[in-house]
């Protein structure tokens, strides 16, 4: 692969992306991951019956306050101004498992696919806080960009 690394000046130094030369455009990018869990933890996170509330509602929460925070944790990550954040469950019965999208919209000069890798594994790790008292053996799987859309070129990914 030929591609230059640009978070790294010439001299190999760390450095955020000079991103004002680009158009602002609507930018998109979608991740996905998933929580693998016990029979007993998936019926309580499906029944809503978790002694610490609800379990699916604080994630979602917690994921979209983490699309909003990326560039405080990602050290050269740039804040942007989110537009959209949309966090989805889908309960999976036959692998006992919770699994989370995260929908990351902004118009911007900078995609905002770390914001929805950031806000699948804040999420997924919120749902092993609110259940680890049950069972610590749970263990999160697959996360990873599911597709993005807009920039310069505007190129599309989407993972086969």
């Amino acid at each position: 692969m030929d591609e230059k690394l640009n978070h790294f000046d010439n001299a190999g130094n760390a450095i955020m992306v000079d991103v004002s030369e680009k158009n602002i455009t609507e930018r998109i990018a979608i991740a996905t991951g998933k929580i693998i869990v016990s029979p007993e933890i998936f019926q309580t996170i499906k029944n809503g019956t978790s002694k610490k509330g609800d379990v699916i509602g604080v994630a979602r929460i917690a994921g979209i306050m983490a699309a909003k925070k990326t560039s405080e944790m990602i050290p050269l990550c740039h804040p942007l101004p989110i537009t959209h954040c949309k966090i989805d469950f889908q309960m999976i019965e036959s692998e006992s498992a919770v699994e989370v999208s995260a929908t990351v919209k902004v118009d911007g000069k900078t995609g905002v696919e770390m914001e929805a890798l950031h806000a699948v594994s804040i999420a997924l790790l919120t749902i092993y806080d609110m259940c680890k008292a049950i069972d610590k053996k749970m263990e999160l799987q697959d996360i990873h960009l599911l597709e993005k859309h807009g920039g310069k070129s505007d190129l599309d990914f989407r993972r086969n």
